[in-house]
């Protein structure tokens, strides 16, 4: 079977080349912050290095020909934590660990809550703003928030669970609290010029994780009614916004320091649940390794849906085997046509300010890479 197909252009995203969002940062950047962090800059002088550095990256990302670019998450230190720190009755608080992945742990750094959730300002739309004028007209800035259901996983744990429980001691209040800060922020982001938002959300690989769902049952957690809470909390926050906003989403496995979370497993116990919440334009999924399982449960995607591939690792700089790449590609096609198919890395580049272990060349090397397949299928 040949996988070349006449091209069908898409013109909003996801792309047929893409990307999931972060970058690595580069050493000006980390430097600024590092002196930031010990009092010997100003936010200002901090914020004119950013400004500097993002101006570049987007440049790059159109040298590598992206049609959707982002500021590479270089203002935030977590692709999470930060936005749920600038909601109203949220706040940074240190904790005994950090998050396990396979043989690291993050830096102990938590969002617990501190009054009721609302949505007044972020400082992120202001963020999008300075990013929309640097992409220009020739391209997408796409914004990328953590899911309302990632929001909910993390004050949940039991680091948060009492404070969460004493101030929303109804779980409905807490759930529609939620969806109106994130419905607000969305519909800011909107107003500042986005028409693209990619929400990232780790809690579907964790709750097709096999270890994850047995520690959960231990404690009486049922995760197939978990996983519907999670799923209704997504919809409603992405369900009535505006016809032209392309609202996508990414299913993470874990990426701190090139490391995964949890013993993996296919996405077949949570596929359905997932692929079927509503006005989702795009799923980006990672199939980089074998802990993803096959394809099959891309049965469950709708006819107006696209998938994004995520079959190229952002946690080494080497190059996929292109060959291997097209036979998984065209194992795909058994359960979605390749006209809903895309391709990008299965996650960013740095989804913390550490980044993942590769170079800068060695990552806009693998971005081109992925360009180089994607257009000899679609020509």
């Amino acid at each position: 079977m040949s996988l070349q197909t006449e091209p069908k252009q898409r013109t909003v995203t996801p792309f047929r080349y893409d990307i999931v969002g972060s970058f690595l940062r580069p050493s000006t950047l980390k430097d600024a912050r590092l002196k930031y962090q010990n009092g010997e800059i100003t936010t200002e002088q901090l914020n004119e290095v950013e400004n500097a550095e993002i101006v570049k990256l987007v440049q790059k990302q159109k040298e590598v020909g992206l049609q959707a670019v982002t500021d590479g998450e270089f203002r935030r230190s977590w692709w999470h934590l930060d936005f749920f720190w600038g909601l109203d009755g949220v706040e940074r608080t240190i904790i005994e660990e950090g998050y396990r992945f396979n043989g690291a742990t993050s830096r102990p750094e938590t969002a617990r809550l501190s009054g009721k959730i609302s949505y007044s300002s972020h400082p992120f739309v202001a963020h999008y703003a300075f990013l929309k004028e640097a992409a220009g007209e020739d391209v997408v800035a796409r914004q990328s928030i953590p899911a309302a259901a990632q929001f909910l996983f993390e004050l949940d744990r039991a680091d948060n669970k009492e404070s969460t429980q004493a101030i929303y001691p109804n779980r409905q209040e807490l759930l529609s609290d939620i969806v109106g800060a994130y419905k607000a922020s969305i519909l800011a982001f909107y107003e500042a010029g986005c028409r693209s938002i990619q929400i990232d959300d780790c809690t579907w690989g964790a709750l097709c994780d096999q270890q994850f769902i047995t520690v959960m049952e231990q404690i009486g957690v049922n995760v197939k009614e978990y996983a519907n809470e999670l799923a209704k909390l997504n919809e409603d926050v992405v369900s009535g916004l505006p016809e032209d906003l392309v609202v996508t989403t990414h299913v993470c496995r874990g990426n701190y320091v090139s490391t995964f979370a949890g013993v993996g497993g296919g996405y077949e116990p949570i596929a359905q649940t997932l692929l079927s919440i509503d006005n989702y334009s795009g799923f980006y999924l990672e199939f980089d390794t074998e802990r993803a399982g096959d394809f099959k449960p891309l049965r469950f995607l709708k006819d107006n849906q696209q998938v994004v591939l995520g079959l190229f690792s952002s946690k080494f700089g080497e190059l996929e085997n292109k060959e291997d790449i097209l036979k998984r590609i065209e194992e795909a096609t058994q359960y979605v046509d390749l006209d809903r198919i895309c391709l990008s890395p299965q996650c960013g580049f740095a989804s913390t300010e550490e980044g993942n272990h590769l170079t800068e060349k060695q990552q806009w090397r693998k971005l081109s890479f992925i360009k180089e397949i994607a257009e000899e299928l679609w020509k």
